[in-house]
């Protein structure tokens, strides 16, 4: 009996030795399952310190983000260097600096030096400059750009031990999803600012020609277009393109363009140098309950022709003013903005059925599919 006595008493002191080292070296293993009410203060603090860091997002991601530096020469008046000219009108020219810098963000997004920002970032700019996370600066030319999606893709040259960003699966963020903003505020240096996804599919914001915003709280402000939008795994998720603001600061609403739009921008400015998108000429407008009201279709549905260009592809398709575009192929018309993407996502010289109504009855027109003109400077 005394031989048991000690075998039993050796037995729990070793076991309540192992389960102190346990509890001091992985107290996680022991938590695992069990509910927060009964766990230790110290292993609800080390859980809640895990969940709140995203450090090892941010150095995923952070030796990809860039800054940029632009500089071009202001055009002057012709007449600047004129001695009456200046005499009479100098004081009213304002400084007589010739050049003009800006600043942003970009993505390193090869290892060969193929940087993604934003074309509002480098547009006529006669230098462009980058620094890297480690320091390193270099010289950079504009393969090509897209100012109707405001996205630009820059080359830097003979660059060494670059790390791009590792692309997000399109489709993969959800509204609350945390996301870390990374770029260059004011040009104070590199910074990470965190907040959530606000909202998805943003459009009507009068920013850009084609628009499919993210919209997030996590602070962007200027000197940060063109940097990286980031998930909680470092990935990206969009490009940093604008804020909502009456102070010139960040107030809790930020857009991104999302990662499928800019990957799609991307590789076709990688290709071709530029971006090709369908067009048929037309002049559209929302559909109000009055206006849905008054040509027979149901609300919510559709966009009315404003007006058609003389020759363009709907000309000569038979589109005609004061009908309502309801279907492109198979996919529906909700608004004037659905129909402008819907076209420009079809290759110029194919044809596509157009679902129309047209004094309340519906009609089909074959349309031979156009290139989208480049925008007016």
């Amino acid at each position: 009996m005394h031989r048991l006595w000690l075998i039993f008493a050796q037995a729990v002191t070793v076991s309540v030795a192992a389960l102190f080292v346990v509890q001091t070296l992985k107290p996680e293993w022991l938590s695992a399952r069990l509910p927060e009410s009964s766990r230790s203060p110290a292993v609800v603090a080390i859980q809640q310190r895990r969940v709140a860091t995203y450090a090892d997002a941010a150095q995923a991601a952070l030796p990809a983000v860039v800054h940029i530096f632009t500089s071009q020469e202001v055009r002057r008046h012709p007449f600047i260097n004129d001695p009456v000219f200046r005499h009479f009108f100098g004081d009213r020219l304002g400084p007589d600096s010739p050049r003009q810098s800006g600043l942003g963000s970009g993505v390193v997004v090869s290892a060969d030096g193929l940087v993604l920002t934003n074309n509002h970032v480098v547009e006529s700019a006669d230098e462009i400059e980058i620094a890297f996370h480690d320091g390193r600066k270099t010289k950079a030319k504009v393969v090509g750009a897209d100012p109707e999606s405001d996205l630009a893709v820059l080359k830097v040259a003979n660059e060494t031990a670059l790390r791009p960003i590792t692309f997000a699966q399109a489709g993969s963020l959800r509204v609350g999803d945390v996301v870390l903003a990374i770029g260059n505020p004011f040009g104070v240096g590199q910074t990470v600012t965190s907040g959530i996804v606000s909202a998805l599919d943003r459009t009507h914001l009068g920013i850009n020609t084609f628009e499919n915003f993210i919209q997030t709280d996590a602070a962007i402000n200027p000197g940060n277009s063109g940097g990286a939008l980031v998930d909680s795994n470092g990935h990206l998720v969009g490009i940093n393109t604008a804020i909502y603001s009456q102070s010139g600061g960040s107030m809790g609403i930020g857009f991104a363009i999302p990662v499928s739009l800019a990957r799609s921008v991307m590789e076709q400015i990688i290709k071709t140098g530029t971006v090709t998108r369908g067009w048929i000429g037309v002049e559209v407008q929302d559909m109000t309950p009055e206006l849905a009201e008054s040509f027979r279709v149901k609300p919510g549905q559709g966009a009315l022709i404003a007006g058609v260009m003389r020759g363009s592809p709907a000309d000569k398709a038979g589109i005609k003013p004061g009908d309502v575009l309801l279907k492109v192929g198979n996919q529906a018309v909700k608004d004037a903005q659905s129909m402008l993407d819907l076209i420009a996502a079809l290759t110029p010289g194919m044809s596509a059925q157009f679902g129309m109504s047209r004094e309340g009855k519906s009609l089909d027109l074959a349309v031979s599919i156009g290139k989208r003109p480049k925008p007016a400077k």
